[in-house]
């Protein structure tokens, strides 16, 4: 599969840095987009870990111990005539994170009027996968008829939020609380909600997980025999080598654990691709086992 044949975000503005990658995937096309980095808190990425053995693999990954870059990344998807953003980054009204919010600027520089998209979805709604809908002059650009998909267990949630099980730095939750807050004050009429699994597209198949939030969910993409999945907030980086470490935004921890090591051992015995929110750019990868654990093998990038 060559990336020039595929016509999504083709038309796009040449940059020194690139920030997106095309897949095929049978007949769907996908556009990894990165939003950024954000600086999160070191220690916010394993809570559960014991100190030395966290140490160690920040060390063994040349990671430092105090802040850490966390990639981000959102996904445009076109199939049957649908072109689907999931996920939409930060957005630019958090100006303590400067080097990201840039989905909207990229999406342009991918050639990708704002307008022609479709269709929403939502993994979850935590403020780096709704900021960019929330972003000023964005939403006067969006078609009138523009439907946004989430986990009804999600919009539920955000009603009244719970981060009694959660470790995250102040003021965090807050800021949280009152992005998702605004966000279903904006966008609750466009908002279509589902229970458990719905296909917003041919072969574009949104299911609910839960543990990271309780509507939390992946996007499945099948054609041709082929396959990919977005994985959200389910897998970061240390989650391959260290599954059942928890992170500091996981509202159900052991849940979210559960989830992972399934959808990872899913992955491991199908050899489809992943993608997830905060692994490195373009974080196309496949799943292999290692042992009770697992590896990420990066795809080669076709250029």
């Amino acid at each position: 599969m060559s990336a020039d044949s595929i016509s999504l975000g083709s038309q796009g503005l040449d940059e020194l840095v690139p920030s997106r990658y095309a897949v095929q995937v049978g007949d769907i096309e996908v556009l990894v987009i990165s939003d950024g980095v954000l600086p999160i808190t070191a220690s916010t990425m394993a809570t559960n870990a014991d100190t030395t053995e966290y140490g160690d693999w920040l060390d063994g990954m040349f990671l430092p111990k105090d802040v850490l870059d966390w990639p981000l990344n959102v996904v445009v998807v076109r199939s049957g005539g649908r072109t689907i953003l999931v996920d939409a980054g930060l957005g630019a009204e958090f100006p303590d994170f400067p080097r990201a919010g840039q989905t909207v600027h990229r999406l342009e520089a991918a050639g990708i009027d704002p307008g022609a998209v479709t269709d929403v979805v939502l993994t979850h709604m935590h403020m780096d996968h709704i900021g960019g809908l929330l972003t000023q002059g964005l939403k006067e650009r969006l078609r009138p008829d523009l439907q946004i998909h989430a986990a009804a267990a999600e919009a539920e949630f955000w009603e009244s939020p719970d981060f009694s099980r959660t470790v995250m730095p102040q003021p965090i939750p807050d800021v949280l609380r009152s992005t998702a807050t605004r966000f279903l004050d904006e966008y609750r009429g466009q908002l279509r909600t589902f229970e458990s699994e719905y296909e917003v597209a041919p072969g574009v198949l949104l299911a609910r997980t839960g543990g990271h939030t309780p509507g939390h969910s992946i996007v499945r993409l099948a054609s041709r025999g082929e396959g990919l999945t977005f994985a959200g907030d389910a897998v970061f980086e240390v989650g391959f080598d260290n599954p059942e470490w928890q992170n500091g935004f996981e509202h159900d921890p052991e849940e979210a654990a559960r989830v992972r090591i399934r959808l990872l051992r899913e992955l491991a015995a199908t050899g489809e691709s992943l993608v997830a929110t905060h692994l490195p750019f373009p974080s196309v990868c496949h799943v292999a086992t290692a042992g009770d654990v697992f590896r990420c093998v990066p795809a080669t990038w076709d250029y």
